[in-house]
């Protein structure tokens, strides 16, 4: 059985509803997730970003990160289950860069995705987002485990397609980790370009809530603090998409 919805999430939700996102700190966060879940695992789930693989895409266009993917599949108030690994695609609608591709990245760990942590992320996402869209049945949900390496000669770039669009319903940005970086500020845009508002995640799980149909988000360059020592910003991006629902692509390269 789910948690009650909170004042909290509801307070989420109408943020959602009114602007089209909501950024959330670290502390609140973590408040709202342990509703959900545990979070006793985080040292271990966190430590599994110094293991993820080069993204060769983005490499092949004189790009740099790291990466993992995965998909699951959640019913309404029901379990969340992991799909069998398949590609991550997105149009060129939505990923000016790497559209119109199917990109297949290494798996996210067999203890990453079994984790507790995880199972509350996912959990708190699947009741939030099933608050905002009541008469969705299930979702189709793909997160990556992203890390952005800043080098005093290459700035890191969270979002190299610019301000874009995912093409689902609902994002999760999740901050793991800052080491070393400056900048990497969330600045969400409506339809003409116009800035509806900007955010920079500093302390771990510090969060972004999206409304993907309704707003676009980017993040600027992160820059080496100190250029002779190792440099990078880790995020979880989860991004939900109704099942049943008409969409060329899903997910994030948030």
């Amino acid at each position: 059985m789910n948690p009650a919805p909170s004042s909290e999430h509801q307070d989420f939700a109408d943020a959602l509803r009114r602007d089209g996102f909501r950024f959330v700190a670290g502390e609140d966060m973590r408040t709202h997730l342990q509703r959900h879940g545990a979070l006793q695992d985080w040292a271990a789930f966190a430590d599994s970003w110094n293991d993820l693989a080069p993204d060769t895409y983005l490499a092949s266009v004189g790009r740099h990160r790291r990466r993992r993917h995965a998909v699951f599949r959640a019913d309404r108030g029901g379990a969340i289950a992991r799909q069998p690994h398949q590609p991550h695609y997105q149009s060129l609608n939505y990923n000016v860069l790497q559209g119109d591709i199917e990109r297949w990245f290494e798996p996210v760990r067999d203890d990453v995705a079994d984790s507790s942590t995880l199972a509350t992320v996912l959990g708190f996402c699947r009741d939030f987002f099933g608050l905002l869209a009541p008469q969705v049945p299930g979702w189709h949900i793909e997160l990556h485990q992203f890390r952005i390496e800043a080098r005093s000669d290459e700035e890191g770039q969270p979002t190299p397609e610019g301000v874009h669009r995912d093409g689902v319903d609902y994002v999760l940005v999740l901050l793991i980790d800052r080491h070393n970086i400056v900048s990497g500020t969330t600045t969400i845009h409506s339809a003409d370009g116009s800035l509806l508002g900007s955010f920079t995640l500093t302390a771990p799980l510090d969060a972004a809530l999206v409304d993907d149909a309704r707003v676009f988000h980017g993040v600027t360059a992160v820059t080496p603090q100190d250029p002779s020592r190792e440099a990078h910003r880790d995020v979880l991006v989860v991004t939900f998409r109704a099942v049943g629902a008409i969409a060329d692509a899903a997910n994030s390269d948030a």
